[in-house]
């Protein structure tokens, strides 16, 4: 039996697929190449890249763009405007592979579920987090569970590349994240400060080109050299005040006297290069003597969709606080 997780990424599409061995696959797709093809030539694609037959599949988890229109994890069929809750408001760049990917799967013969993505009306989410409409995509609870079947109930991790979202994880729950358009800086995409909001009330670009156009290779430039080393210097700098202020949220949360030792994992292209985690770590060390930072695959968030699927057909009614609908999807 074969599981498969599909992580619609900023920057491709990825497949993971798991047996109930070891077997573990990854295949990547681009976004452009997807939005040109037919839902036919997506599938075949996948088969050949993963190196399976869709008929061993068991059961599939699909992450697509904010997903803040569901609050469980739920058949794709039975969900409206892709689980989204304002379909055609979503941040970031729009190229259409990932709703390609979505409807070849959702007009599959194969049994399918959407993740939701971290926002407001999640339960599981603390309150006072709850002041934040949107914390993180439906990818970011695959990195987290990823994480979780690695042994880890408290953690924070922090997804860098395109963009910087971190998530803060309690006793194997999802408490809260912060996402890209509010701190921390990514390569391309980052928070509205004074000027762009300005920029954007003067109607000189939208408030998603703002936030498209505010990461630090935008305001430093592409050059290699000294312009190139401050970009990524600033990257490390605010990610770490990020992880930080979740951290400080996770001590928060307990309620023994003696908090446990904070796990600090990094992913994305820009968070697993060992660079980023040694100067992650530095900074961090200067508040937090006994965290420790880790690096976790860019492709945990795909390889963590596929463990969601293979427990979910196994069973779990729970992942990581966000509940599973009864009714879960059934080969045709």
């Amino acid at each position: 039996m074969i599981f498969i997780g599909v992580d619609h990424g900023t920057t491709g599409i990825r497949f993971a697929c798991i047996s109930e061995g070891a077997r573990e696959a990854v295949y990547e797709l681009s976004r452009e190449d997807a939005a040109g093809m037919s839902t036919h030539e997506i599938m075949n694609a996948i088969e050949k890249g993963l190196n399976i037959s869709f008929d061993d599949v068991g059961l599939v988890a699909l992450t697509y763009s904010m997903g803040d229109g569901i609050s469980h994890v739920t058949d794709i069929r039975s969900v409206p405007m892709r689980g989204l809750r304002e379909e055609e408001t979503a941040a970031g760049k729009r190229v259409g592979g990932g709703t390609r990917v979505f409807d070849a799967f959702r007009s599959s013969d194969m049994p399918v579920v959407l993740i939701p993505g971290i926002h407001a009306d999640l339960e599981c989410v603390d309150w006072r987090m709850r002041f934040l409409s949107h914390g993180a995509s439906p990818d970011k609870v695959c990195v987290a569970y990823h994480i979780f079947k690695r042994g880890y109930r408290n953690f924070v991790f922090a997804d860098i590349s395109s963009n910087t979202v971190s998530v803060a994880v309690a006793e194997g729950r999802i408490k809260g994240a912060i996402d890209a358009c509010i701190f921390a800086p990514g390569l391309i995409h980052g928070p509205l400060d004074l000027q762009l909001l300005r920029d954007v009330e003067r109607g000189r670009m939208s408030a998603n080109e703002a936030f498209s156009n505010a990461g630090v290779l935008r305001k430093f430039g592409f050059r290699r050299g000294i312009e190139r080393d401050k970009a990524f210097e600033t990257i490390a700098l605010f990610a770490a005040m990020e992880i930080s202020a979740l951290l400080v949220f996770l001590r928060s949360l307990q309620t023994h006297s003696s908090p446990q030792a904070a796990h600090v994992f990094l992913t994305g292209s820009v968070g697993e290069s060992e660079w980023m985690r040694k100067r992650i770590s530095e900074i961090l060390k200067s508040g937090w003597d006994e965290c420790r930072v880790h690096k976790v695959s860019k492709n945990s968030a795909a390889i963590g969709c596929a463990e969601i699927a293979r427990d979910v057909f196994n069973g779990e009614v729970n992942i990581l606080g966000i509940p599973v609908c009864r009714q879960m999807p059934r080969r045709f």
